[in-house]
Order: structure tokens, then C-alpha cells, then sequence
């Protein structure tokens, strides 16, 4: 479109550019003079000509969109200003957001990782919870209906199939993307929120792969999957996804509406749990950061600059947040720890051992025993918790300056272990 196309003003907001345009529409960047903001307007098409019935339902979307004027002031809902319908024009005016939609991170070559996806979502079952609480179903949720901003700084946006159970028109049946719509949406059955659940289950699977659930080269294919093939667990296809996400996913996506979650909180909270049992990313730390946290750690008190340095290229570091197992009773291990910063306690069969501090080791038995090939106690994080790991394949493949002080540290702890229980069978 040329400059010379755009309007100069749209009833009393000013244009500035054109953002964007589809069949119904074409949505304009402008300037709204009395509140002092950016603002975006849909101009809706006046006229489909030669098909009434497609007028009617352009026209049904946009009532949709004009009844939430100034009801649904959350977060992460995109906020609706103003409707204006009359002979001549008939808009939208809604908040501007400088980003785009979340379709770039649904494609395989561009996935978030998996705790951002996790955010995101989390975030739009705040905004859908809202929403339901405000007797509004959106009934269209896609990638294309959220916006972001940043990485996870979400907004749900375009309302304009959405179910309201306040609107004086009748609820506008079949829009929406097949496959992201409900076995009961498909099938024109009646709708609750449980719809949206479903779509955002969709969502989320998609944002996890890069695929959709259910993929079809025709219309009538893709909506009989839809209506009765299970989903293949998301992890199938991206191994990072833990077993609890994969269980939210899939209880979203449950054909039977009761099967679904009952409740969005029942959602959120199970969504903040699996995001509990992933390990935070940790932060790209440079070797002159990694040699100084190790100097600073008792464990290694008095070892040289030169093993120091050595111990920085065999370590791995991680990070995790509270409430999360490191470690767990009866796995198979390779590796021993050194806590940096944070708190974990030692549990054996459910019973509380012992509390672990910075400079504290854990997981050496396996490392000096030729019999034991399980752990034999769980360690939790009961704080974040930072840790390092050493592979007991590459501390042997190490100079044996760094063996023979890295044996020292293991002894000083195990003589400190034996003092500690010793003073506590005493007290008893």
C-alpha cells in the first residue's frame, strides 16, 4: 500500500502507519491526542461483495470485539479502547504493542526453551482465567492471537469469535483455526471455558516441537483426529520436555471435556510445578568468574592457581530452583558435586539426613566404590541452588596433582561427617 493510501486520520486518532491487513481488515499504527498514547486500530471492511451471509459474519465479529470495550483490563488480555460503527467506518481502537505474535516460535528452527514456553503459557492461563472470570470465552486461541513483546511479555489479543455471555447477539459458530479447535468446538457442541483449554494445550504442544498435534492433508482428516486420535506425548520429538509437562499437555488435550482440567487454576498450578522440575538455564559465567567461585569454596582451600584452573575445564555448572531432586535414591550416577551457593538436604527413604551448605560435596560414594552402582540418598534443593559437576571419567583423566587434592578435600569432609555423627549418637 502507498502513503498516498493511508488515511490521515481515522475519526479523531491520527495515522501513522500501516501495520498490518487481512480479508476483514487492515490494522493501523495512530496517535490517540487526549490520552497522549500509540494506539492500534482495525478498520474493519465496510463490504464483502457478493456474499451477504460472509457481511453478516464480519459484521458479528466486530460486535464481538465492541462489546469488551473497556472490560477486560489485564496484563496479558490486550486492551480494547473504543468502537466506533457508523455509515461510513466501523474500528477497533485497542493498545499498541511493538513486537509480534508467537507463529516465529512455533517453528522447529526456532523454539524457545522449554522454562520460556512454560512462562508463556503460564502467563496466558492468568490472562483466560481472567477472562472466564469475566464471562468471556476467546474460542480462538493460536499463535497468531498472542502477542509478545521480548522473550515471554505476552498479550491475548482479537476477541472477535469469542463466547460472552453479556453480549446481546447471538455467539458466532465456526471461526477458528480447526486445529487448534476442541473436539467439542469442532463439532458445534456447546462451549465453556475448557474450549480454550484445550486450544492453549494446543498451543503449548506446538511451542514444545515445532508440530501440531494432529497434522492432515485434508480438512476432514485433520478434524477426525481431532475428534478421536490420542496426542503422542510432546517429549517424543524434543527430549528436554520432563514427564510432568508432558502429562499437562495431555490432559489439555483430552477429548472428553471432563477429562480436561476442571478448573484454570487447577492448570496453573500444574504448570507452575513442572516449571519447578526444570533446571534453570544457567547463565554464560566466564572461566576468570568459575576459577574465582571455586578459589572462594573451602572444598578447595589450599589447592594451587594451576589445578584451580584445570578444575575450572572439567566442571559443568548448574543451576537449580527450590523443591527440586539433583539427584534421586536408587539412580544410576557418573558424577560427584560441590555446592556454590543455596541449600540441599539428604533424604533416604523419606527420612531427613543431613543439610548441605556452600562448599559441601555430594554423590562421591559412587566415585570411590567398585561395588555401589546406585545412588543411595535423594538431594533436594530447598533454596535456588547452584552446583558444580565433575564427571568421574574426566577427574581421573586429570593430572594427579588435582586427583591427590581433590582425595584431601573428600577426606577433610569425611572425617568432618564422622565427627558430626559421632557428637550427635553422644547426644542422644
Amino acid at each position: 500500500m502507498s502513503n498516498a493510501s493511508i488515511p490521515e486520520k481515522i475519526g479523531k486518532y491520527p495515522v501513522v502507519r500501516e501495520l498490518g491487513r487481512g480479508a476483514t481488515s487492515v490494522v493501523y499504527l495512530a496517535r490517540d491526542p487526549f490520552a497522549n498514547r500509540d494506539v492500534a486500530i482495525k478498520l474493519v471492511r465496510s463490504e464483502v461483495p457478493g456474499d451477504t451471509d460472509l457481511q453478516r459474519r464480519f459484521r458479528r465479529v466486530f460486535l464481538n470485539e465492541a462489546a469488551l470495550v473497556g472490560k477486560l483490563f489485564h496484563p496479558h488480555i490486550l486492551a480494547i479502547y473504543d468502537a466506533v460503527s457508523d455509515e461510513d467506518l466501523s474500528y477497533i481502537v485497542m493498545e499498541y504493542i511493538d513486537g509480534h505474535t508467537l507463529e516465529q516460535y512455533c517453528d522447529v528452527r526456532n523454539l524457545l526453551p522449554v522454562n520460556k514456553v512454560v512462562e508463556i503459557i503460564f502467563k496466558c492461563s492468568l490472562a483466560l482465567a481472567f477472562a472466564q472470570r469475566h464471562g468471556v470465552i476467546h474460542c480462538d486461541i493460536k499463535p497468531a492471537n498472542v502477542l509478545v513483546s521480548g522473550e515471554t511479555d505476552i498479550k491475548i489479543s482479537d476477541f472477535g469469535a469469542a463466547l460472552y455471555e453479556q453480549a446481546e447477539h447471538t455467539h458466532l459458530k465456526g471461526v477458528g483455526s480447526p486445529a487448534y479447535m476442541s473436539p467439542e468446538q469442532v463439532q458445534d457442541k456447546e462451549l465453556d471455558f475448557r474450549t480454550d483449554i484445550y486450544s492453549l494445550g494446543v498451543l503449548m504442544y506446538q511451542m514444545l516441537t515445532g508440530k501440531l498435534p494432529f497434522r492432515a492433508s485434508s480438512k476432514a482428516s485433520l478434524l477426525y483426529q481431532v475428534i478421536n486420535i490420542p496426542a503422542i506425548p510432546p517429549s517424543t520429538f524434543r527430549r528436554d520436555i520432563p514427564p510432568e509437562l508432558d502429562r499437562v499437555v495431555l490432559r489439555c488435550l483430552e477429548k472428553d471435556i471432563d477429562a480436561r482440567y476442571a478448573a484454570w487454576g487447577d492448570l496453573s498450578r500444574d504448570i507452575t510445578h513442572s516449571y519447578r522440575t526444570l533446571e534453570v538455564p544457567s547463565e554464560n559465567v566466564s572461566d576468570t568468574e568459575k576459577f574465582n567461585a571455586l578459589r572462594s569454596l573451602s572444598f578447595f582451600k589450599g589447592v594451587r592457581d594451576q589445578e584451580l584452573w584445570e578444575a575450572v575445564r572439567i566442571t559443568q555448572w548448574r543451576k537449580f530452583l527450590a523443591e527440586q531432586s539433583v539427584i534421586r535414591e536408587g539412580d544410576s550416577g557418573e558424577s560427584f558435586f560441590i555446592i556454590t551457593a543455596g541449600e540441599a538436604k539428604v533424604t533416604k527413604t523419606g527420612r531427613l539426613l543431613n543439610i548441605l551448605r556452600a562448599g559441601d560435596c555430594f554423590g562421591e560414594m559412587l566415585y570411590f566404590s567398585e561395588t555401589i552402582t546406585r545412588r543411595t540418598t535423594t538431594i533436594s534443593s530447598l533454596s535456588p541452588l547452584s552446583v558444580i559437576e565433575i564427571k568421574a571419567a574426566d577427574l581421573g583423566n586429570s593430572s594427579d596433582t588435582l586427583q591427590k587434592e581433590i582425595n584431601k578435600a573428600f577426606l577433610r569432609i569425611l572425617i568432618d561427617r564422622l565427627t558430626w555423627a559421632n557428637n550427635r549418637l553422644s547426644a542422644a
